[in-house]
């Protein structure tokens, strides 16, 4: 690590020259070159760190990766103070972009000091580690880590098993509170040291807009969308106590979080045999079940997805994601199984990290990391500061858009139905669109509730023994569900959520479940599709390839709202699209509503 204390030292040095004479721009485009340079030649060993961390979780890889943090993150304020010092020279409009990148590309900031920043690095580890090998044993003996409680939260009927399995899973988050709290400490100093009202004001820093004008925004469209999974709620509810009667669940409330199919409660789709029976039995497509007919593989499950990619216009993959990326969790060691994508050195080694399970769930989750994958094939030409997407939500919401092409003319398309089947599919639009709702509706307001929640542990308006019942308070709030037995004084709910001690900001999931059915309705409108929108798949269809492309390869370099008309032809969000997605399940819902007592 030499070249990171000689840079260190040369920053410093330049520093220490500015007080003494006038800056220029054309001294704010060498700090960005070395800077550029930097980032080129050390980032690749930092990635691989956090890579080794992810999927060898030991005492030595947490060590590892706790020293790269710390060592990354006091450059990195150092770098940020730096940037600073140029904030009254007149530069051009990239180079000004650039600069205020440099500033705000944080999550959780140490302060410029190495006691400090080597404890942060340290909660951090510790955390993320306390997560990816978590498992709760019981009484009996039994032990189960987040996969094996899955299991049971997403294919059982039982209430006391599916209680045993929620409340079972939520016991790891109880010993990360104290961490966690004193980790937001930290970066609270942090984001003040860099200039910021604090970690809130720091993460809504990057939307080319106001924090209050984005803000208004976001909360404007969710009005927009929430008739919808008002709707959507008042039918599961129903559906639910008709199943389970009224000692699992009322049919005038909240849905108690543990029925719902999902270990947080953010996707019903497991649950859809419980809230909607098609027309015939061959109007629902089980790709499960065609996955296992296919005899799939799970690597041949990531080919399925590269080949939608291709049939687009875009490149394949390079071996090196072949041979470097993780698809089954290994037998022998604890790893995050969370599902992401890497880009370790902006050039070849793209890389997935998934625990691939052979059902419809991860065959969606699939297509979705590898828009990630190729969104950074698209842009790696760039300068490494633009390697991002528009803005946080971008990234998300191209995975998410490939989502809404896995259509019955897409499986067909692959030879997994035939014109039969398909036809029976498209019979009964109401059984595609439900199970399109019970994810892609259901969990809009779930991604709003993180960092709600957050931003109120940051800014210390919550009491530390307050922070559980906030938690539910909001999702009581928005999602209409609650806590199915009563929470511990020490719980801490919200540890059992990946992105809580992962520090992974949670709007941008809100901006692209808006923001892929916009994508979506633009690029179907571009290649003449004539037909209900849900229908349509871009699958094979390099006109809206080439269009995607355009707009990917943008990366960060412009403000997102010029990003969002590459492909849009609007700058603003807007839920008119979903609701136009699902015009026809909104009025089924409304007839099936009728004499219903909605709302909670």
């Amino acid at each position: 690590m030499n070249k990171l204390f000689i840079y260190t030292f040369a920053i410093l040095l330049l520093q220490g020259c500015s007080n003494e004479t006038k800056l220029t721009e054309e001294d704010a485009i060498l700090f960005l070159d070395e800077m550029e340079e930097f980032s080129t030649e050390e980032g690749p060993i930092a990635s691989s760190a956090y890579w080794i961390s992810s999927n060898f979780i030991t005492y030595d890889s947490q060590k590892v990766v706790a020293d790269y943090s710390k060592r990354y993150s006091l450059l990195s304020v150092e770098n940020a103070r730096r940037a600073a010092e140029f904030d009254d020279v007149d530069v051009t409009k990239d180079t000004r972009r650039k600069l205020n990148f440099v500033k705000s590309g944080f999550v959780m900031p140490s302060p410029l000091d190495e006691g400090l920043a080597t404890e942060i690095a340290n909660l951090k580890a510790e955390l993320s580690a306390m997560y990816g090998s978590g498992r709760h044993c019981f009484e009996d003996g039994t032990c189960y880590d987040l996969e094996g409680f899955e299991q049971i939260i997403d294919n059982s009927r039982n209430p006391e098993d599916l209680l045993m399995a929620w409340s079972g899973w939520r016991e790891i988050g109880k010993p990360m509170k104290e961490k966690y709290l004193r980790m937001v400490e930290i970066g609270e100093m942090g984001s003040k040291d860099l200039g910021f009202e604090g970690l809130s004001d720091l993460w809504f820093s990057k939307y080319d807009m106001s924090s209050d004008e984005f803000l208004s925004d976001v909360d404007r469209v969710w009005e927009e969308v929430k008739p919808l999974y008002d709707a959507l709620h008042c039918h599961v509810r129903g559906e639910l106590n008709e199943f389970y009667g009224d000692e699992v669940v009322k049919n005038d409330g909240m849905i108690p979080a543990h029925i719902l199919g999902n270990m947080w409660a953010q996707s019903w789709s497991n649950i859809y045999d419980l809230v909607y029976e098609p027309s015939s039995v061959d109007a629902s497509i089980n790709l499960t079940q065609i996955i296992q007919e296919e005899n799939l593989s799970e690597v041949d499950m990531v080919r399925v997805a590269e080949d939608f990619f291709v049939s687009l216009g875009f490149e394949r993959l390079a071996d090196t994601f072949w041979e470097r990326s993780l698809f089954v969790k290994p037998r022998d060691r604890d790893v995050t199984c969370h599902a992401s994508a890497w880009n370790l050195d902006s050039e070849e080694d793209l890389r997935i990290k998934m625990c691939i399970q052979k059902n419809e769930e991860d065959f969606v989750t699939i297509h979705h990391e590898l828009g990630h994958i190729f969104y950074y094939q698209a842009y790696n030409h760039l300068p490494s500061i633009y390697e991002s997407g528009a803005n946080d939500g971008f990234h998300e919401a191209v995975g998410d858009l490939l989502s809404l092409s896995i259509t019955p003319a897409y499986l067909k398309e692959l030879g997994y139905i035939n014109e039969e089947q398909y036809l029976d599919a498209i019979s009964d639009p109401i059984s595609l669109l439900m199970k399109q709702a019970l994810e892609g509706i259901v969990v809009i307001p779930w991604t709003l509730i993180l960092d709600k929640w957050r931003s109120q542990v940051f800014s210390g308006d919550v009491e530390a023994d307050q922070l559980n019942n906030l938690w539910w308070e909001l999702r009581e709030s928005y999602q209409g569900v609650k806590a199915p037995i009563a929470r511990d004084y020490d719980a801490f709910d919200p540890g059992a959520k990946y992105h809580i001690p992962g520090n992974t900001p949670y709007t941008r999931y809100y901006l692209a479940r808006i923001m892929q059915y916009q994508f979506h309705e633009s690029l179907c409108n571009d290649i003449g599709f004539d037909g209900p929108l849900h229908e349509c798949t871009i699958y094979n269809n390099p006109e809206a390839g080439e269009k995607l492309k355009s707009m990917l390869a943008l990366g960060s370099s412009v403000p997102w709202q010029d990003a969002f008309e590459e492909l849009t032809g609007v700058r603003e969000l807007s839920g008119e699209s979903i609701i136009n997605y699902y015009s026809p399940l909104k009025e089924w819902l409304d007839e099936k509503n009728e004499g219903r007592q909605c709302g909670w």
